[in-house]
């Protein structure tokens, strides 16, 4: 191989991509993205329905302001999980922009906590099928 020829990841290289990742990274993801996926979804399929087709608007300021401070907590939480994964920016944008799209923040989780966990019913604990 010549010096600063394009090299491509060998398979040692990519089945070391989660390395870095603590359990806690991923509890701290999991977390977040829940609370900010419910806090979303009562936002938009609750608190906006009450506000444009019942004039009460109560529950929009509280419920919006409490998803958006949770949203930052979660671009922290998923940015740490990111970089640790050594992810690029393309998919570290999805993953963190999942918070803003309902229902997109538990199928996110769902793609992250595959990608990062070692794959069989052994490792994971769960019942062989």
């Amino acid at each position: 191989m010549t010096p600063g020829a394009p090299t491509t990841p060998s398979r040692t290289d990519r089945a070391d991509r989660g390395a870095g990742v603590t359990p806690g990274d991923l509890l701290r993801y999991r977390a977040m993205a829940y609370v900010t996926g419910v806090l979303l979804l009562v936002l938009v399929l609750v608190a906006m329905p009450m506000k444009y087709l019942g004039d009460d608007g109560t529950l929009v300021s509280v419920v919006g302001i409490a998803h958006g401070w949770i949203y930052i907590l979660y671009v922290l939480a998923a940015g740490v999980l990111c970089y640790k994964a050594r992810w690029g920016l393309g998919r570290s944008l999805l993953v963190v922009l999942a918070g803003t799209v309902p229902f997109a923040s538990f199928v996110a989780e769902r793609k992250v906590v595959h990608a990062l966990t070692p794959a069989g019913p052994a490792r994971t604990g769960a019942p062989a099928a």
